[in-house]
């Protein structure tokens, strides 16, 4: 089994191998980047934005290893367990599974009971009203009639919103938050990106807190989805 270094120390196998990449990779990734002027995020923050990157790029070895860190540093079990819920509904059941199974591990490891305590708010009654609200409230009245142009815009807000948006352990700003993480690392949702975009900062995460976001992303997700990802904020601030 390899070893692992914690403080974000990753697998000694490839200090072993390419020790010169993790220390130009490390220095800039956990020093550079997170104490850079004026785009730090709080340690919760930047964590569970981390995480919803690296599922929304598909990186499940660096998700697993990234983990452990953010547990340690605040992001509770409950959160971390509504955020990977949430991703089915922007990545799907299929990519979003590997890491449900990587939370499960990981607390179970801990020692954490599981299932842990239930968050839902909902009834199969009034999901739909519930996921309407929580639609206005992100992005304005004009949502409250975009379920009825049809079937999936109607399980978009019973489903996405009614199911996932009103669940508790995560506020709707934290929710949109790690929307955007999802849709700025999977690449090619621009336009829902920059919706997003507009609704974090409708919900007070504005145009500063979103490139703090992106600055502490941009080295698990790479420049050319953090470059987009900028593009699709100062599109939304305009808006």
């Amino acid at each position: 089994m390899l070893s692992e270094k914690r403080k974000g120390k990753w697998t000694m196998n490839f200090y072993e191998t390419d020790g010169e990449f993790m220390e130009i990779f490390e220095k800039f990734a956990f020093e550079e980047v997170v104490q850079e002027p004026g785009q730090e995020l709080e340690d919760t923050m930047r964590y569970l934005a981390i995480l919803a990157a690296l599922v929304g790029c598909q990186g499940t070895e660096a998700f697993q290893r990234m983990l452990p860190k953010a547990l340690d540093a605040g992001v509770t079990p409950v959160m971390v367990k509504e955020m990977v819920y949430q991703a089915v509904d922007y990545l799907g059941f299929g990519r979003m599974l590997p890491f449900l199974r990587l939370v499960n591990e990981e607390l179970a490891r801990r020692g954490i009971a599981l299932p842990l305590e239930k968050q839902g708010t909902t009834t199969r009654e009034n999901r739909l009203e519930k996921g309407v609200e929580a639609q206005a409230e992100i992005f304005g009245e004009h949502m409250r009639e975009a379920w009825k142009t049809g079937h999936i815009n109607r399980w978009l807000a019973a489903n996405c919103f009614g199911d996932y948006y009103t669940r508790t352990g995560l506020d709707l700003a934290q929710r949109e938050m790690i929307t955007f993480g999802f849709l700025m690392a999977q690449g090619g949702c621009e336009p829902q990106l920059t919706g997003h975009a507009k609704g974090n900062m409708n919900l007070g995460n504005d145009e500063a807190f979103l490139m703090k976001v992106i600055s502490q992303c941009l080295p698990y997700i790479g420049y050319p989805r953090s470059l987009n990802a900028v593009n699709c904020v100062k599109k939304a601030a305009e808006s």
